[in-house]
């Protein structure tokens, strides 16, 4: 049987997102470090950007006030066409900005092009840097040194139709094993829904099953990493999540070309009983057929009580290594990356601090906040912090494996194997 359409799409867009993937420059540190003039500061274009601009403002206004001299110049790029923007700004210092925000699954590859700056002994200097959450501050950190300061992390969580769940009698599941007993019962009791919507080509949304049952996507530090995904635990996570792509719950033929949006869209639309979904996602669910019918509980572990690992996404703000300023480039990104910001930008964005103290306040003003809050705190996963994650990522290594297994084409055994090859040829081309 072959792959879905979709993953041929990917894998053809893949290959134009290799190509355009920053290459490894020959920056160097500048010698200069002036203290006033022009900082130029880039940030990622969002859905609705004004809210995220006026805080930004605010946080220029506050800036250029407190230095003299001092001008901020601030450009919002689209997220779609970062790489190549990226890839200019390290092969041509004239070009970059001082100050840049970056995918933090973008950082180690970054480092490795030879872009941003090591931050390690400002940001240790920080007096609020001590309250950073442990896993966002992993996702500035490369072979133990910081490049840059987490600006907000997102983690998902289960959705589901409280409605739906009434008129069934049902009760938020409290295991892996009863979220799939629960999906099932969902169907077969109203076949126009999904039970529990999931998608072959949701990445992220497959691994809290690997990660809850022991397996990890690689092991090793340092820039040195060897797969983990066809561990015998890693093999059970990918059983568990693969097998909800049947007819009674999550019809192969309709999901195992899904991605995350595609099953949070499904959930908004009223097509699904449940859905792992991000803090992100809110914003789309509140404007969808099922506002006022959902809640959100953190997703089940495989014992009673525990909450499955979640991947610790988010973006972070760093100074590149070619800046003028660096001074003033390592305040900016202090001030943009603060506790006062970070509370501002949640209110205006719903991105969650990285801060635990500042997370917590957000949760007391904004319900839907806790579940989430608890899924951080319960302990939450990251990629390996290699360039080769860029790679892996961009190549499809894991929605491939997971939609061989869907399509009946391998076996986990055998798809986890062939992915753990892929993913250690990826290790090996960076050293």
């Amino acid at each position: 049987m072959k792959l879905p359409s979709r993953l041929a799409a990917l894998l053809a867009v893949a290959a134009v997102v290799t190509a355009c993937a920053p290459q490894t420059s020959t920056n160097s540190s500048s010698e200069k470090d002036d203290k006033s003039g022009t900082l130029r500061v880039w940030l990622f274009q969002e859905v609705g950007n004004d809210p995220k601009a006026k805080v930004v403002d605010s946080v220029v206004t506050a800036f250029e006030k407190a230095h003299k001299g001092t001008k901020v110049d601030v450009e919002y790029i689209p997220i779609d066409t970062r790489a190549q923007r990226v890839k200019a700004a390290f092969n041509d210092p004239k070009s970059a900005p001082d100050v840049m925000e970056f995918g933090n699954t973008d950082t180690a590859g970054y480092v490795k092009d030879g872009g941003l700056l090591d931050v390690t002994k400002e940001f240790g200097a920080w007096s609020e840097s001590k309250d950073t959450d442990p896993t966002a501050k992993t996702s500035v950190t490369v072979d133990g040194k910081l490049y840059g300061s987490p600006f907000y992390v997102g983690v998902r969580a289960l959705y589901y139709r409280t409605d739906v769940f009434k008129d069934l009698g049902l009760q938020p599941p409290k295991t892996m094993a009863e979220l799939a007993t629960t999906a099932r019962k969902i169907r077969a009791a109203r076949p126009d829904l999904y039970g529990l919507v999931v998608g072959g080509a949701y990445t992220y949304g497959a691994m809290p099953f690997v990660w809850a049952n022991g397996g990890e996507l690689a092991t090793g530090k340092g820039g040195s990493y060897a797969s983990a995904i066809s561990s015998a635990a890693a093999q059970k996570g990918i059983k568990a999540y693969t097998s909800l792509f049947t007819d009674d719950n999550c019809p192969a033929a309709k999901c195992a070309g899904m991605g995350g949006n595609d099953t949070i869209t499904a959930f908004a639309a009223g097509k699904a009983g449940m859905a792992i979904g991000g803090d992100f996602s809110h914003t789309a669910v509140e404007a969808g057929k099922v506002k006022g019918e959902y809640a959100v509980v953190p997703l089940p572990g495989v014992t009673s009580g525990s909450i499955a690992p979640a991947f610790a996404g988010g973006n972070n703000i760093g100074v590149l290594k070619s800046t003028s300023h660096r001074t003033l480039a390592v305040d900016l990104m202090e001030q943009l990356t603060s506790k006062k910001t970070q509370s501002a930008m949640f209110d205006a964005m719903g991105f969650l601090p990285t801060f635990a103290d500042v997370r917590q306040q957000a949760a007391a003003k904004n319900p839907y906040v806790k579940p989430f809050a608890q899924t951080l705190s319960a302990g939450t996963k990251f990629v390996p912090a290699s360039p080769a994650w860029s790679q892996i990522d961009s190549q499809l290594v894991l929605p491939t494996m997971l939609q061989e297994v869907i399509a009946g084409k391998k076996n986990v055994a055998a798809a986890s194997e062939e992915a753990a090859k892929k993913m250690n040829d990826a290790f090996g081309s960076v050293g």
